[in-house]
């Protein structure tokens, strides 16, 4: 380990945990243990299971890499712990993760600073029998996606146009969660923009055969693409990449993330959701977009960890 290198401490990369991206954060949380071993980081990869507070009382590390997707790890949970014993991390700190991963509070955030974001509406568990169906369609325009409030890895989210339809996906949206939001569907382009240390990265254009980027696109088609440069024009790009930041920091993100957009009939950019800790595999889209910044793999984990000290 080198001089530089020992600053870090011992770094325990957490990943794994009880949500339902607990293989992605497994995956993840290898690909950034591995690249720490090859940058001779005094290093360890420890799969948190269903209780993270059992790992991190324990404290035998002095610096945190979190690799947790989904609850605990991404909403402020983990964070929480970690400020309290007072031992550096990786990524947002509590606040702004419980905001990013709050899909209806994000987009309140967004909306009170004038930032587009499509227009939608939240509904609560025990309100479910309440709802007026096709009186929500007809306000949000017709077609609808409909999220839970706080998942992620687009697990489920359904994309309806029927009264019928979005009932039913509403009901499946809140076996995941007791808040719901129905989401106007915008037809644009799909676009994603990495964050690293306060870099925007270049964008990443979205491409797949249905029109919806949903689970099965993002982890089982072998059709979805990912087009990095995304073909945007220079001037249309550093909008995109200052539209982002500013979602990004209009939420006291820090770190690293990513914000996802989408374009509306009028080729306008509009805001879906912040992530604060994405994939980190060799093929997730922040090390996408990195490497086309000429930024390597182990470097970008590097400039990551460098963001906790």
């Amino acid at each position: 380990m080198t001089t530089a290198n020992a600053q870090f401490g011992r770094v325990a990369v957490l990943c794994g945990g009880k949500s339902s991206e607990r293989e992605i954060s497994i995956e993840s949380g290898g690909a950034v243990y591995d690249a720490l071993t090859r940058l001779s980081i005094d290093s360890q990869l420890i799969d948190v299971g269903d209780n993270f507070l059992d790992v991190v009382f324990e404290k035998t590390f002095d610096r945190v890499f979190i690799a947790m997707h989904g609850s605990d790890g991404e909403d402020g949970s983990l964070q929480g712990a970690l400020k309290l014993l007072k031992i550096p991390f990786t990524g947002s700190k509590v606040l702004a993760s419980a905001l990013a991963m709050d899909k209806a509070r994000s987009k309140q955030v967004w909306r009170s600073l004038g930032l587009a974001t499509p227009d939608f509406i939240e509904i609560h568990l025990e309100s479910r029998k309440k709802q007026k169906w096709s009186k929500i369609l007809s306000h949000l325009g017709g077609g609808v996606i409909v999220k839970p409030c706080r998942e992620g890895s687009s697990i489920g989210i359904s994309s309806v146009d029927t009264a019928e339809a979005l009932e039913q996906a509403s009901s499946w949206a809140f076996d995941f969660d007791d808040r719901v939001i129905i989401e106007k569907k915008l037809t644009g382009q799909e676009y994603t923009v990495g964050i690293i240390a306060d870099q925007a990265l270049p964008s990443i254009c979205i491409k797949t055969d249905t029109g919806f980027y949903d689970f099965q696109s993002k982890y089982r088609s072998t059709t979805t693409r990912y087009l990095c440069p995304s073909g945007l024009s220079k001037s249309r790009e550093l909008a995109l990449q200052s539209f982002c930041y500013d979602a990004y920091t209009a939420l006291g993100c820090t770190g690293w993330g990513r914000v996802d957009v989408i374009t509306d009939d009028k080729g306008l950019f509009h805001l879906l959701e912040v992530n604060t800790v994405p994939g980190l595999t060799k093929s997730s889209l922040v090390p996408k977009a990195a490497e086309a910044a000429g930024i390597k793999f182990d470097d970008a984990v590097y400039r990551i960890l460098e963001t906790s000290l």
